[in-house]
């Protein structure tokens, strides 16, 4: 756990830098999936790298997830949920050109370049993915399947791949809270994943969160629940070498503050 956000930002930025500072001092290159968020790491990573002077030349980076329009295409770039526009302007656009990656070596998921990105993830070890949870525990964009005639067992999740998909309403409602004031008519009703077979397939899975209520109990069931499809992030007990970093508030949660609630049945 740590206090607030601005530590947080500062631990995962730190984090990546050591993996790719230790990957430059071994003479080997990096393979990385990357998330779009959380926020509070992209400056803090930036200062390290260009102060640091911390190559990122043979580091190749996997983006985990696109927003996508209801015909499964991009957003406009100046759309705020398009992930690509935002990752150039903070988490490229601050590095130094002579210590940033390789353009060929950016990895952003489209419809178009499915077949060819799932080739490259094939190719050889994930070192390490980053990330967030979403609501329901999602990670990337691997949410809870709602779909009443189309359910999927914990091994069809865990098998999952780069795919299109509609997204849950919960998460346009979470969204659309979190972003737009409860406007949930904009935010993107589809998305563009790597699996969870890609994102757990790193030899480390480092998750941070820093977003409070909204990721409270999918923390704690993804700490203390048996492994279930209903919260993806439950999988990563299965990993091993999974990390969670969260600030105090998103460890909090009102229930257990309250022994005098009483909820039948449910733990948390």
């Amino acid at each position: 756990m740590v206090k607030d956000s601005s530590e947080m930002g500062e631990v995962m930025a730190r984090d990546f830098v050591e993996e790719i500072k230790q990957a430059n001092h071994d003479g080997r290159s990096i393979r990385a999936i990357v998330p779009c968020g959380p926020k509070c790491w992209y400056a803090p990573f930036a200062r390290m790298v260009n102060h640091e002077k911390v190559s990122l030349k043979s580091l190749t980076v996997f983006h985990m997830d696109e927003c996508l329009d209801w015909q499964g295409e991009l957003l406009a770039r100046n759309d705020p949920y398009n992930f690509r526009t935002f990752m150039e302007t903070y988490f490229y656009g601050n590095i130094l050109p002579e210590f940033s990656v390789p353009v060929p070596q950016r990895f952003f998921p489209e419809l178009r370049l499915i077949d060819l990105i799932k080739g490259r993830i094939a190719e050889a070890p994930i070192d390490i993915t980053l990330g967030g949870w979403g609501q329901d525990g999602h990670i990337a964009y691997n949410q809870a399947r709602r779909h009443p005639f189309s359910k999927i067992s914990i091994e069809d999740l865990r098998n999952s791949g780069l795919r299109i998909q509609e997204n849950n309403l919960d998460t346009i409602i979470a969204l659309g809270q979190r972003s737009f004031g409860a406007a949930y008519q904009f935010v993107p009703p589809m998305s563009i994943t790597l699996g969870i077979k890609e994102c757990l397939s790193a030899k480390k899975i480092r998750l941070y969160s820093d977003t409070g209520s909204w990721k409270q109990t999918a923390l704690r069931i993804g700490l203390f629940s048996e492994v279930t499809a209903e919260y993806p992030i439950t999988l990563l007990q299965n990993h091993p070498d999974a990390l969670i970093t969260a600030t105090i508030e998103t460890a909090s949660h009102p229930i257990s503050e309250h022994p005098e609630w009483e909820f039948k049945g449910i733990n948390v």
